[in-house]
């Protein structure tokens, strides 16, 4: 029963060898979606292009249908999922810079590192940016720690949360993938005829 790790099943040292081929098959993905254009990726802002919106939306809600349905199966302990801790202010803060880059320059840290990939000049100069943010965010770590220490909630989950069983949250967050997707489609039908 998975994960692989933690159980054992498979060595530790797997992690990095892992880790490496799911970034390559990840970063393959994304070109093969289009994803390392920028004007591809800024087009769920100007209402021309939703594949960003659909692709992320299916891949989450894949992703969460198959973990309890092989948990459902014991073939998964959802229970040892690691699960991101929540900083309210981090996130906040991070969310807009995060949201700024990406409208203006048009990427966000995995695509860009695609675009850079194949040699876009944008993608270089984008990553660039994100490294010295990095860098920055490193060197004034100590200053800004308490900034979101404050508001940390620990690693809460939806189900723990609001106190309603997964079932119920994958078919609430189907229902709005499909909702979102027929949205999508009629905003990006008008702005076509905008366009063009």
């Amino acid at each position: 029963m998975g994960p692989l790790i933690p159980n054992g099943l498979i060595p530790t040292e797997w992690n990095f060898v892992i880790a490496i081929l799911i970034g390559f098959a990840f970063g393959y993905i994304l070109e093969a979606s289009g994803f390392s254009s920028s004007r591809k990726l800024v087009g769920v802002f100007y209402g021309y292009d939703f594949a960003v919106l659909k692709v992320f939306f299916t891949a989450a809600a894949v992703a969460v249908i198959g973990l309890y349905y092989m948990d459902y199966l014991n073939w998964l302990d959802v229970s040892q999922l690691y699960v991101q801790p929540t900083y309210v202010w981090a996130a906040i803060i991070g969310g807009i810079i995060m949201g700024t880059g990406f409208v203006s320059g048009g990427y966000c840290p995995g695509t860009s590192i695609t675009g850079v990939a194949i040699g876009k000049i944008d993608a270089i100069v984008f990553t660039i940016g994100l490294m010295i943010g990095i860098f920055g965010f490193s060197e004034f770590y100590e200053t800004l720690e308490p900034l979101f220490a404050r508001t940390y909630l620990g690693d809460p989950t939806l189900t723990e949360s609001l106190g309603i069983s997964p079932n119920m949250i994958i078919l609430v967050f189907s229902i709005i993938a499909v909702i979102a997707f027929y949205i999508s489609d009629k905003v990006r039908a008008k702005v076509k005829k905008v366009i063009y």
